[in-house]
């Protein structure tokens, strides 16, 4: 029986004992209570849906990104709004609002996506190297963590993107490093709680080495709570993503499809079309709004201190 199929099943005298919970692994009882939680249902709606926008844009989208066929209606003081052709109008450099933002969402779910996977590989990395050697290469690995938490996180990443350049990969980048930290004082403390448990004891007494004992049987017991920060993070991402296309530091054209950057371009035009803004800020909550109720959700399932007996 594995680490987690003990965490998973009850004594004798636990109230969930005859349930179907027993014997089960933990993802597959975490799976169960994802599918009787309503905010969890919701968030993988939304989540889902950005997904399939992203990835069908050039078939939902009525124009190719960066396409501006209606500049020609454009005027300082007015700009049209919703017609047939444009279902919610188009913006100060003629391009189709629509289609702007189904461009949109797939430019943040490829910065979202990505930042998080460099976040979560560069942390899990420092965290498996402070959590398995421990002694003073857990306290530099630390103090090198602690040193990058001590810069706000917003900064910090304003300042990578703006020493690298001006592009996508710099945006990528620097939300990555931000995370760093994070997933790693998480996947250390994971560790060194479960280096502590009856089952290391075990194994470590039967003549395993230190390398198979932490790969085979820590490690793996210890992802779990990287997993969900990783979900929680990808809403972190695509937020940050877009504070720093509003600082400008997101790089590309004017009129390329990016939430933050068409937030940027809509200030002129605030009194004029404030639908410019409108739309992608309610593009950036929601699914914000998604990856948060949906890693909330997951965190829940997944802790044993949380389970509804």
């Amino acid at each position: 029986m594995t680490e987690a199929d003990l965490t998973t099943a009850p004594s004798a005298g636990d109230p969930r004992a005859g349930s179907d919970d027993v014997g089960a692994s933990l993802w597959r009882v975490a799976f169960r209570r994802l599918r009787r939680n309503p905010g969890a249902i919701a968030g993988a709606v939304i989540v889902l849906a950005f997904v399939l926008v992203a990835a069908f844009a050039p078939l939902i989208a009525n124009y190719d990104a960066g396409e501006l066929p209606g500049r020609a209606d454009v005027r300082p003081t007015f700009i049209p709004g919703p017609s047939d052709e444009f279902p919610l109008g188009i913006d100060r450099y003629g391009a189709d609002l629509f289609s702007q933002l189904v461009w949109g969402a797939r430019a943040s779910l490829l910065v979202g996506v990505l930042s998080t996977l460099v976040g979560l590989l560069g942390g899990m990395l420092l965290g498996l190297v402070a959590g398995a050697f421990g002694g003073w290469v857990d306290a530099l690995t630390m103090r090198a963590v602690d040193l990058m938490l001590s810069v706000p996180s917003l900064l910090l990443a304003v300042s990578i993107a703006a020493v690298i350049g001006q592009t996508s990969t710099s945006v990528i980048i620097a939300i990555g490093v931000v995370q760093v930290p994070i997933f790693a004082r998480l996947l250390r403390g994971s560790m060194l709680a479960q280096r502590g448990q009856d089952y290391v004891l075990a194994a470590s007494s039967l003549g395993l080495s230190r390398r198979t004992v932490t790969m085979n049987h820590v490690l793996p017991n210890s992802v779990s709570p990287v997993i969900v920060q990783a979900t929680l993070m990808l809403a972190t991402a695509v937020i940050e993503a877009a504070a720093l296309s509003f600082l400008g530091l997101g790089g590309g054209a004017p009129t390329t499809a990016e939430w933050g950057r068409m937030l940027t371009a809509a200030q002129n035009e605030l009194e004029v079309a404030p639908r410019l803004a409108l739309w992608p800020g309610v593009c950036i909550a929601v699914t914000a709004l998604g990856f948060t109720l949906f890693g909330e959700a997951l965190r829940e399932a997944l802790d044993p201190r949380s389970r509804k007996r």
